[in-house]
């Protein structure tokens, strides 16, 4: 999951109090807990290709992607559940232990298939730790200082998007691609004992055992999971691939439904278009990110830390860009943000594909990316605002949940689809050409759709800011 730097104000004066000595311990295991979460997805799309190399799974290379992006809207709904009825401490302990064993299998992972399984669990283990460690700020920490914890999560992201594809490339060129998965195990079971203190005095608290579990959202959620993980496995199935394929999405697209407000998918005015629209944005965004390591090592002969330092541009340039945004504040309208954003990754996406046709120099791949990064750090942190902004208490936590669903579907869809393009064109075209094109038009339909974000007193708000 993404955490925006710019949603997160820094801490006023009155609430210094995460480091102090009752929060210290659970504040530095929660923010390492969330550095190492970032750390692994970063490094792996920087060490994929290699992996896939060795381990010969290019036809898998996607699904590495996609497959934990899918679970982990699993392990969101389950674990939001859990916690409302037993508290965060039992679905904290369960996703950290399965993260672990995720990282485990894919370290020891003897072929691409094993390794692919192992990124699954992963997957469900990291959904579900985002959310347990939500609930725990909310059980810990008094209101008063959970800006200043939240501004610690947010640095947590930052960093491992500076230092993780670099490390990445440099580990598995001194030692090996494994060390990537296996390094991170002692770090996290170190992290993890540093919040065990705090977690006890939660054990009391043991959430309200009349909420009943949403075995219905959780069975969508696995619906979803499963259509989207069908999609990649059965789109080359001779004869029958294309119409399974097309089965599929539509199958996961009606799965995805009651996981989102209603009138999502149909782009509704408002709050559901502000959905759809972050859905989309972060569906073309990892839909080519994914590819660019790719590429380089492929076409340009980029060793892996060369070609994770092009993701450190983006990455360098969302941080940048997300600062800027929430130091403007009110000043800039969040409709128009979200417009001008989500219009920046089109271009940088569209740019990606131009590089790829025309074979353009390595550094104008880089400077696509920037600009792609920099819509992303523009419109992800407004499209959170206008969410809250069009929520209401009672519907908070569906509405922020949505947002996630969001981000993990709209990629883990558009991984999917993009490696039954990319093995169905290596035969017939340059597959990269073919991919980038498909995540350009998802960006131009987020594009298209943006107009639709506000409601009339937005609209008529967002017009005055712009004049």
């Amino acid at each position: 999951m993404t955490i925006d730097t710019g949603e997160v104000r820094t801490a006023t004066a009155s609430a210094p109090g995460i480091m102090s000595g009752t929060y210290l311990w659970i504040t530095i295991g929660a923010c390492a807990l969330v550095f190492l979460g970032a750390f692994e997805s970063l490094a792996v799309t920087t060490v994929m290709p290699v992996v896939s190399a060795d381990l010969d799974g290019e036809r898998l290379y996607a699904l590495a992607f996609a497959g934990p992006l899918a679970t982990g809207v699993i392990g969101m709904v389950a674990a939001g559940n859990w916690a409302d009825r037993r508290g965060p401490v039992e679905p904290l302990y369960a996703a950290v232990a399965v993260f672990v064993a995720g990282l485990l299998v894919a370290g020891l992972a003897p072929s691409m298939e094993v390794l692919v399984a192992g990124r699954f669990a992963q997957g469900l283990g990291s959904g579900a730790l985002t959310v347990s460690l939500y609930v725990v700020v909310a059980r810990v920490y008094p209101r008063d200082l959970h800006p200043a914890i939240f501004a610690g999560f947010a640095a947590a992201w930052v960093v491992p998007s500076l230092i993780g594809p670099t490390v990445a490339g440099m580990v598995t060129e001194l030692w090996s691609w494994h060390w990537v998965f296996l390094g991170v195990v002692a770090l996290v079971l170190v992290a993890l004992l540093m919040v065990v203190p705090a977690l006890r005095n939660l054990v009391r608290d043991g959430g309200d055992r009349s909420v009943p579990w949403s075995l219905g959202l959780l069975g969508w959620s696995v619906l979803s999971a499963v259509a989207v993980l069908a999609l990649d496995l059965l789109g080359d199935v001779p004869g029958a691939g294309p119409v399974l394929a097309v089965a599929a999405v539509i199958v996961a697209l009606i799965a995805v439904r009651p996981l989102l407000p209603k009138g999502s998918l149909a782009a509704r005015r408002g709050l559901p278009s502000v959905i759809l629209v972050r859905g989309l944005a972060a569906a073309a965004f990892f839909g080519t990110q994914v590819y660019i390591p790719y590429l380089l090592t492929d076409r340009y002969a980029f060793t892996p830390t060369l070609a994770g330092l092009s993701l450190t541009g983006g990455a360098l340039a969302w941080s940048a860009a997300a600062t800027v945004q929430g130091r403007m504040g009110t000043r800039l309208s969040s409709v128009v943000a979200v417009r001008i954003g989500t219009g920046l990754v089109g271009a940088g996406v569209l740019l990606a594909l131009v590089c790829a046709m025309l074979h353009l120099h390595a550094l104008a791949i880089v400077a696509a990316w920037i600009v792609a990064g920099t819509g992303m750090g523009l419109m992800s942190p407004r499209t959170s605002a206008l969410t809250l902004e069009m929520s209401t208490p009672e519907n908070q936590g569906f509405n922020s949940s949505a947002m996630t669903v969001a981000d993990s579907f709209g990629s883990a869809l558009s991984l999917a689809v993009t490696g039954v393009l990319f093995a169905a064109a290596a035969a017939l075209a340059d597959p990269f050409v073919v991919v980038f094109a498909f995540a350009g038009a998802v960006a131009i339909a987020a594009v298209a759709l943006s107009p639709r974000l506000a409601t009339r007193a937005l609209a008529t708000r967002a017009h005055a800011t712009e004049e």
